[in-house]
């Protein structure tokens, strides 16, 4: 299969939005229309041998050979280079519950970045319900016809159950991009200023905003890579143990985090704080943004409205990222999971491990190389090398942690 942006309009109709004609021109409908992928054979069926050869009765003898040795369908079967994107509907983009249908342009863009950043064919998926068993179910029963599933917008703390059951359940790679390719990328940012300004990560103390998948994640895997402290701030305050109105996953991450025993505000654990990460929308005060300890990072990803905007972070930190295009160092998750799972493919490893997706935060910060700058802390997800590097990266972890199969 090929992912490819269909010609807009060659569908026919108006290029206009849905609705009324006469309406202005949308570029954003016109785009989409017919939607923005298409499947591709990559053989030739131009006449009877060929039809004999991929259809019946030749096919038939690679039918036989899989069944009599199962692991020769990675070699003659699209199912070690294709991904499934799989949402339930319930967390897409900034748009939140907005269901399976509505979720799909989102998911199709999703496939078409696996395909032109990381050489990954991938597959939408939304599905009709959103109950963590159904969901678990229905996606162990797809599996057979995939090499991964990357799940995508489902609402937390349900995202992190089912993360977990697929992962005992199946043998491919499992991974909520929203999680960890967030993750990633964060702490190839980090990785970067701190190299910048002289810091170590061990030396620095950040706080979160929003304890929702992403901001869970982050927090765990900026720990499990040496960082000195992290808070995180749900709509209540700081995530502490003295809560008593927890789930089970902040209950965890309470145990884990906040080594500081910060308690109260947002504004009130920033005071003196090194990096500011913002995966939440709101807005920060400026005056909690210059409480902050001198040479700060500000990292604000909220999308369109960054929870700082950058001209006062500019204000207060040594270095700003958002998660927008149009401002210098956008964290964005592109920039991890396509080579991400092009890694993991390649090597047909069992699953996606802490060292692996360490490795492709090592190797994108490693891209900026001599480049690195205040606004150059993260490559642009247009760099070539970025695909290639963490590809290469994640595929040697994979060997050197024994979840590899080739």
């Amino acid at each position: 299969m090929a992912a490819e942006i269909v010609n807009p309009g060659s569908v026919g109709g108006t290029e206009s939005a849905p609705g009324e004609s006469g309406e202005p021109f949308d570029p954003a409908f016109a785009l989409h229309r017919g939607g923005k992928m298409a499947v591709q054979a990559t053989v030739p069926v131009r006449n009877k041998d060929d039809l004999s050869l991929a259809y019946t009765p030749g096919v038939a003898k690679v039918c036989t050979a899989i069944a009599e040795k199962p692991e020769l369908v990675h070699d003659y079967t699209w199912k070690s280079q294709v991904v499934a994107v799989v949402t339930d509907g319930t967390a897409v983009l900034g748009l939140g519950d907005i269901g399976p249908e509505a979720s799909l342009p989102v998911m199709e863009g999703k496939a078409i970045l696996f395909k032109q950043f990381g050489g990954v064919d991938a597959v939408p998926i939304a599905l009709a319900t959103t109950d963590t068993d159904e969901i678990v179910d229905t996606v162990v029963r797809l599996a057979p016809s995939f090499g991964g599933v990357n799940l995508e917008d489902i609402s937390a703390p349900r995202c992190f159950e089912i993360e977990r059951k697929l992962q005992e359940r199946l043998d491919i790679p499992v991974f909520h991009d929203d999680q960890h390719g967030t993750a990633v990328v964060t702490l190839a940012a980090l990785r970067n200023a701190a190299k910048l300004t002289g810091r170590a990560l061990g030396d620095l103390r950040a706080v979160i905003s929003g304890a929702g998948a992403a901001g869970v994640a982050i927090a765990k895997f900026l720990l499990a890579a040496g960082l000195g402290d992290v808070t995180v701030a749900d709509r209540k305050g700081v995530v502490s143990r003295d809560r008593d109105d927890l789930n089970p996953v902040k209950r965890e991450l309470a145990e884990s985090t906040n080594r500081a025993g910060l308690s109260g505000s947002l504004e009130t654990a920033l005071a003196g704080a090194d990096v500011f990460i913002g995966v939440s929308g709101g807005t920060v005060p400026e005056t909690a943004v210059a409480s902050m300890a001198p040479g700060a990072f500000v990292f604000a990803m909220a999308n369109p409205n960054p929870e700082v905007h950058p001209d006062v972070a500019h204000k207060y930190a040594s270095v700003v990222a958002t998660g927008r295009s149009d401002y210098p160092n956008q964290i964005n998750n592109v920039l991890a999971f396509p080579g991400i799972f092009a890694g993991a493919l390649q090597v047909r490893a069992s699953r996606i491990t802490e060292g692996m997706k360490i490795a492709a935060a090592n190797a994108l910060a490693d891209v900026v190389g001599d480049a690195l700058a205040p606004d150059c802390v993260i490559p642009s997800p247009f760099d070539e090398r970025v695909a290639p590097a963490v590809t290469a990266a994640v595929a040697a972890a994979a060997r050197a942690e024994g979840v590899a199969r080739r």
